[in-house]
This record gives C-alpha cells, sequence and structure tokens, in this order.
C-alpha cells in the first residue's frame, strides 16, 4: 500500500473519531461553537475518502467502486450541510441519527477501500 493510501486511510480514521466525539458533544448540547470544526473535518474525512477512491481506481479496482465513492462523497456532503433543515421538529433526531450513520458508513467504507488497494498492491508485486 503506498504512502498516499496509507495518510489517507489515517485521515479516514482521525477524522472518523474527531467527528464522532463532537458529535456527541453536540448532541448533549455542549461545545456548539464547534459546529464549523465538526463541518472542516468532515470535509477532510470526505477528501480523504476520495483519495481512497482514486486509489482504488489505481490499483485496478474498477471504474464503478470509484465512481459509487465518488458519488457517495457528494452525498454525504450535501446531507452533511443541509440535515440540520430536514424534519425540523420532535422528530429531527431520526435525522440526527442518519447523519451518524453516514458518517460511519463512510469511514467503513474508507477502511474497506484502503484494505482492497493494499490486497490489490500486495497482489501485483507478487505477480
Amino acid at each position: 500500500m503506498n504512502v498516499v493510501a496509507v495518510v489517507a486511510q489515517m485521515l479516514v480514521r482521525l477524522a472518523g473519531v474527531i467527528l464522532v466525539i463532537l458529535g456527541l458533544l453536540f448532541w448533549t448540547g455542549n461545545a456548539l461553537n464547534l459546529v464549523p470544526l465538526h463541518i472542516w473535518t468532515g470535509f477532510v474525512l470526505v477528501l480523504a475518502f476520495w483519495v481512497l477512491a482514486i486509489g482504488a481506481g489505481l490499483a485496478g479496482l474498477g471504474a464503478g467502486r470509484v465512481l459509487l465513492a465518488i458519488l457517495w462523497g457528494v452525498f454525504v456532503v450535501y446531507f452533511g450541510l443541509t440535515h440540520g433543515q430536514i424534519l425540523p421538529g420532535s422528530a429531527h433526531w431520526v435525522i440526527e441519527v442518519l447523519h451518524l450513520a453516514v458518517g460511519l458508513v463512510t469511514v467503513g467504507l474508507g477502511e474497506r477501500l484502503g484494505a482492497l488497494i493494499k490486497a490489490a498492491r500486495s497482489r501485483g508485486v507478487q505477480a
């Protein structure tokens, strides 16, 4: 696995942890002044995820997988920036749970892309 993919995967992990911690603080009504940091960290997560997607393409893992990952990243950014306006009121907690789930899925997909890149590179070296 090349250095760029390793760094991107570590950024996905780090951003994921930071985002969950900040999200839990916000859920409890604390540290609301850190919402801009949460947003920027979300951008870092998606950018690192996209780097992994491109790395997957360069490792020969298929254009479909790359395109799907790019589109997922676009959805994550859009949903992250607009989730506060969806289903306002007492049922908004449903959207907050979905927001958390989307973030966790993104981290999981980043982990999967990293593992696939590593496996593809290992096969390429052995061939």
